[in-house]
C-alpha cells in the first residue's frame, strides 16, 4: 500500500478526492490531508510519502513553494499538481520542478485515474531502477571486500602493486584518506548465521551516520575470525567508540589504525590495526584501542628467561610460595605496560617452551583437566584479558607443581620400574618395545626412559638385550635346542641379530659359549 497525500485548503475537493481514488484503486492507498503547505511538510517530516496531490493556491504556503521545498527531500514524492487557473506561467513553473501531472479543476474522474496510473507506473520503474541501482552497489561492495581480503593473505605484494589493485576497483569516498579498524568477539564465532548478525548490527550503526558514510565504509570477515572495517568517513570509528562506552555490556574489542592518505600504504594500515587490537588483551570489555596511544612503546628489553627456568626447576617441591613470587614478578603489570607487547608474547612463549612443554615431555600429560589448561594457555589471545590469562597461568603452576611432586614421588618408590623389568622378564620372547612396556605400567614414554635408565643405569635396549642373551646362555647349557632356536625362543628376529648380539655382550658365539661350558662341566 503506497501513502498518497491530498493538500488542498477546501475539504470538500479533499474528501471528494479520496472518494474518487478508493473507489478506482480499493486498498491501494493510505491517503492524509493537508490543508496547506507547511501542514503537507510536516506529514511529510513524519512519515514517507509516495504520491502527492497538491493544489496551487492555498494559504501560509502555496503549492509552488511547497513543490520547492519537496525538491530538496531526500525521497521525493511523485507530484500531481491541482488548479483551477488555467495559467500557462504556473505549467511552466511546475515543469521545471519536474512535476509529472498538471490537472485543471474541475476534476474530472477518467483523467484523475488516467493521471495515478501515469503517476503509478512512474514509481514501478523508479523503485525497479532503484533496486537495480542498489544491487549494483551492493554487488560493487562485495566484490571490493573480496578483492581486499586477498590483498591481505598476500604478504610479499608491494606497495606498488597493492596500489594498482585498489585503483582497479575504483573506490569511491577514499579520496581525502583512510582508517582501518579490526573488531573481535570473544567467541571468534565464524558460524554464517553469527557473522550475518554481527553485520546487521554494524550496518545499523553505520547507517546512522549517513549515506555518505555507508559509501564509503567497507566491512568483511578476515582469516582470522576478525571484522575488518575500511573506511574513509573520519568520525565512524569515533561514533563506534562512543557506542561501545554508552553500551558497556558489549562484548568486542577494537583496534584501530591512524589516518593513512595513500592507497598502497593498505597494508601498514591493517598492520597498526592488528597490532592495536592486541592491546585490547590489556582491557576489560568493551575495549577500544586506538593505535597512536601504543606507539612509542619500548621495544628494547630483556626477557627474564633465568627466573621463568628457575619456576620450571621449582616444580615439584614444596617451594610453591617461590614459584607464585617470582610468577607475579615476571608477569608485573607495571612493568610489563611499559613494553612493546612483543615483550609479553615473549615471556608467554618462554612459559610454554621452558615450564609447561617441558613438564608434558618429561613426565606425560597423565591430566585431562590439566591437559586442557595447558592447551589453552598455549594462546594468551584466547582470554578475555591480561588478568584472565594470568590466573590461568598461575592455576596451571599450581597444578603442574602436584602434579610433578606425585610424578616423583611415584618414581622415587621405583614400584613401577620393578613391574617394568618383571613385565620385561616374563615377555623377553615377545617382540618388546619400550612403549609396550611403560604402557604396561601407565607412564608416560619419555618419562619413563627416563626414569628407567636413572633406576638401572642402563638403556631400555641394552637392558633387554642382557635378559634375552642371560634366557639363551641358560638354554644354550641345560638344553640341546639348535643356537638358532634359541634365539627365536628368547626374542630375536633371526640367527644373525641373535649371533650379533651374544657375541657383543659376552666377546664369543653362541656355539663357543656352549663348547666352553660343556667342557667346563
Amino acid at each position: 500500500m503506497r501513502n498518497l497525500l491530498i493538500i488542498d485548503d477546501e475539504k470538500n475537493i479533499r474528501l471528494g478526492l479520496k472518494a474518487m481514488i478508493e473507489r478506482e484503486f480499493p486498498g491501494n492507498y493510505a491517503i492524509a490531508f493537508a490543508a496547506n503547505g507547511l501542514e503537507a511538510l510536516e506529514i511529510m517530516e513524519q512519515q514517507h510519502i509516495d504520491l502527492m496531490i497538491t493544489d496551487i493556491r492555498m494559504p501560509v504556503m502555496d503549492g509552488i513553494e511547497l513543490i520547492h521545498r519537496v525538491q530538496k527531500l531526500a525521497q521525493r514524492p511523485e507530484i500531481m499538481i491541482l488548479s483551477g487557473h488555467d495559467d500557462f506561467q504556473y505549467a511552466k513553473e511546475a515543469i521545471r520542478c519536474e512535476v509529472r501531472m498538471y490537472l485543471l479543476k474541475p476534476i474530472v474522474r477518467g483523467e484523475l485515474i488516467e493521471a495515478l496510473d501515469h503517476l503509478e507506473k512512474g514509481l514501478n520503474r523508479k523503485e525497479e531502477q532503484s533496486q537495480q541501482y542498489e544491487t549494483y552497489i551492493r554487488q560493487l561492495k562485495e566484490h571490493a571486500e573480496a578483492q581486499l581480503n586477498y590483498l591481505f593473505l598476500q604478504p610479499e605484494m608491494g606497495k606498488a602493486e597493492v596500489e594498482e589493485q585498489l585503483q582497479a576497483l575504483s573506490l569511491s569516498g577514499f579520496q581525502d584518506g583512510y582508517q582501518i579498524a579490526l573488531l573481535r568477539w570473544p567467541d571468534g564465532n565464524l558460524d554464517r548465521h553469527v557473522q550475518q548478525q554481527r553485520l546487521i548490527w554494524f550496518d545499523s550503526m553505520l547507517s546512522q551516520m549517513g549515506e555518505a558514510s555507508c559509501k564509503a565504509t567497507l566491512r568483511f570477515f578476515g582469516k582470522d575470525k576478525d571484522l575488518i572495517v575500511l573506511t574513509g568517513c573520519r568520525g565512524l570509528l569515533l561514533h563506534l567508540n562512543s557506542i561501545l562506552q554508552d553500551r558497556g555490556g558489549m562484548r568486542i574489542k577494537a583496534g584501530t589504525s591512524e589516518w593513512f592518505s595513500r592507497l598502497g600504504d593498505l597494508k601498514a594500515c591493517y598492520n597498526q590495526a592488528e597490532a592495536a587490537l592486541k592491546y585490547t588483551i590489556f582491557h576489560s570489555y568493551p575495549a577500544f584501542v586506538a593505535y597512536s596511544t601504543i606507539a612509542g612503546k619500548q621495544s628494547h628489553y630483556t626477557l627474564p628467561i633465568p627466573t621463568i627456568q628457575k619456576i620450571a626447576n621449582m616444580l615439584g617441591t614444596d617451594r610453591h610460595r617461590e614459584i607464585k613470587q617470582y610468577c607475579q614478578a615476571v608477569f608485573d603489570l607495571r612493568f610489563v605496560a611499559l613494553h612493546d607487547i612483543s615483550y609479553i608474547e615473549g615471556i608467554s612463549h618462554a612459559f610454554n617452551e621452558l615450564v609447561f612443554d617441558h613438564v608434558f615431555n618429561v613426565y606425560g600429560e597423565e591430566s585431562v583437566e590439566i591437559l586442557r589448561l595447558y592447551k589453552r594457555v598455549a594462546n594468551m589471545y584466547s582470554f578475555l584479558d591480561f588478568h584472565d590469562y594470568y590466573h590461568h597461568v598461575e592455576s596451571l603452576l599450581e597444578k603442574l607443581n602436584a602434579y610433578v611432586n606425585t610424578m616423583k614421588l611415584v618414581h622415587n618408590d621405583h614400584r613401577d620400574m620393578k613391574l617394568a623389568i618383571q613385565y620385561m622378564q616374563d615377555n623377553y620372547s615377545r617382540d618388546l618395545n619400550m612403549a609396550m612396556v611403560s604402557n604396561h605400567v601407565s607412564l608416560n614414554y619419555t618419562y619413563f626412559s627416563q626414569a628407567f635408565k636413572e633406576y638401572t643405569k642402563e638403556s631400555f635396549v641394552h637392558y633387554l638385550k642382557k635378559i634375552r642373551i642371560g634366557k639363551a646362555k641358560e638354554l644354550l647349557t641345560t638344553t640341546e635346542l639348535k643356537v638358532h632356536e634359541i634365539g627365536g625362543r628368547t626374542g630375536f628376529e633371526n640367527a644373525k641379530h641373535f649371533h650379533r648380539v651374544f657375541r657383543e655382550l659376552e666377546g664369543i658365539s653362541p656355539n663357543e659359549y656352549r663348547q666352553k661350558e660343556r667342557v667346563s662341566l
